[in-house]
């Protein structure tokens, strides 16, 4: 461990404050941001499959067959969101961060042995790998939180959701350029590479905050000179505990009912277009639009990059003009953008597509810049609106019942095409309501309290 001057503060948490961002901290950044990449290439892979396996020998899957195998995905996200934010609070961010690698990594390598035409197998599978996904992005934003300074928490908490979307551009480039010789089970097996990301967890600390709050002060302490890299006696003195450590979901929902619904809210609206996107987009502008397999790995590669800028946009602008407003932005822009998508089918006319395809891939790319865009504070927003007994618990209760968006969207597509194969006259009805429900999101977040630059000892 490297020393330096001793930081200032009369607390370790203000010392934090006080401090300059570390190797340590930027190592526990890092790993998180590579865990929420790597999990999520393997959440939205399937979106890929899916579009391989409508026109597969021996699968032939239906629209609803299609429909329910994506919102198995989105059922999984939201019973691991609930879950796991709980066993954060209770068992720690980073036990919890580690048992949702290792569910992702079994659910995902049963996934690849599937039998052809095992739709309802793959179901169940891709349920259990969205259980392991669905916690990580809970844990791993109060985790962050709670070892970085307060001015720059936005950002920094964000980041772990930020490049997130670089796993939609790996899973364009996996699919373009392995998708054929690999076929679809190979390609499953490659979203078992999480699982080296057990050996760098062993040199992170458990979160300082959640140690205190159990009693276990002296690792407390050494992990807050872990993230200084100080010798632990130059740790300030740690903050005063509040009277209850821990908070129940019958916590949650009598003491924090206002900042439930926020997130809860919020989340839905936020989560039901763009995650419909993104499992939906390959196979809407493949089947619907007819573009080829490779030029619709090329398009995705490209939304994932603006989903990426707007993710690092709306984390770094946070921090600036505060979430509220960066989350209202987003909400508006990102209903424009479903709206193009949405009248891009009046251009289709007896039968011909034209350019319809283009303006609907234009109006999905505004929607997955800016809609999903705000996930880059989204989460780290929500886990700002409880305290810290409560945050992991209050943040994956909220986001959990948020992403029951997950299942409708996927299933709603698929029961609109019934027994047929994705057509344009699909798009239209959801791309509207989705952009209904991004404005509705926006505007959300506007009666949440403003966080910016706030110490969490204060929230």
């Amino acid at each position: 461990m490297t020393t330096m001057q001793t930081p200032a503060g009369r607390t370790a948490p203000e010392q934090i404050d006080n401090h300059r961002l570390t190797r340590n901290q930027r190592s526990l950044i890092t790993m998180a941001i590579v865990g929420n990449v790597s999990e999520f290439f393997d959440m939205f892979l399937i979106g890929f499959i899916v579009n391989l396996l409508i026109s597969s020998d021996g699968w032939h899957l239906t629209g609803m067959q299609s429909g329910i195998i994506l919102a198995g995905a989105g059922l999984g996200t939201v019973l691991g969101s609930i879950t796991w934010g709980r066993l954060a609070d209770k068992l720690g961010r980073k036990t919890a961060f580690i048992w949702c690698i290792i569910v992702l990594v079994v659910f995902t390598a049963a996934s690849a042995l599937t039998p052809v035409n095992g739709w309802i197998l793959l179901t169940i599978l891709r349920t259990g790998v969205g259980f392991g996904v669905g916690g990580l992005n809970i844990t791993s934003v109060p985790y962050v939180q709670e070892f970085v300074p307060a001015k720059q928490r936005g950002l920094l908490a964000g980041l772990t959701s930020v490049f997130i979307p670089a796993g939609i551009f790996l899973g364009g480039l996996v699919t373009k350029y392995l998708g054929e010789p690999l076929g679809w089970r190979g390609l499953i097996a490659i979203g078992c590479i999480p699982i080296i990301l057990l050996a760098w967890t062993k040199f992170i600390p458990e979160s300082p905050r959640f140690l205190q709050s159990h009693g276990r002060e002296d690792e407390a302490r050494k992990a807050y000179a872990w993230a200084m890299e100080i010798p632990v006696e130059q740790v300030a003195a740690l903050p005063p505990l509040p009277k209850e450590t821990s908070a129940s979901y019958s916590v949650i929902f009598s003491r924090y009912p206002r900042q439930l619904l926020v997130v809860a809210l919020g989340s839905f609206c936020f989560i039901l277009g763009s995650f419909t996107v993104q499992s939906w987009g390959q196979t809407l502008l493949g089947q619907s639009f007819k573009f080829d397999a490779g030029t619709v790995a090329t398009l995705f590669m490209l939304v994932s990059l603006g989903d990426l800028l707007g993710r690092l946009g709306s984390a770094w602008i946070s921090d600036r003009i505060g979430r509220r407003w960066t989350m209202l932005g987003c909400g508006v822009i990102g209903a424009i953008g479903a709206l193009i998508a949405a009248l891009s089918t009046l251009m289709v006319h007896d039968g011909q597509i034209g350019n319809a395809g283009i303006v609907f891939f234009v109006g999905i790319f505004i929607v997955m810049t800016f809609g999903d865009g705000a996930f880059g504070i989204l989460n780290a927003f929500g886990g700002e609106q409880f305290p810290t007994e409560a945050r992991s618990t209050g943040l994956g209760l909220g986001y959990g019942i948020g992403a029951v968006a997950k299942v409708v969207g996927p299933y709603f597509v698929g029961a609109l095409m019934g027994q047929d194969q994705p057509t344009v006259e699909v798009v239209f009805l959801p791309f509207v309501i989705f952009a209904v429900l991004l404005l509705v999101g926006g505007v959300t977040y506007l009666f949440a309290r403003e966080t910016k630059g706030e110490s969490l000892e204060a929230i």
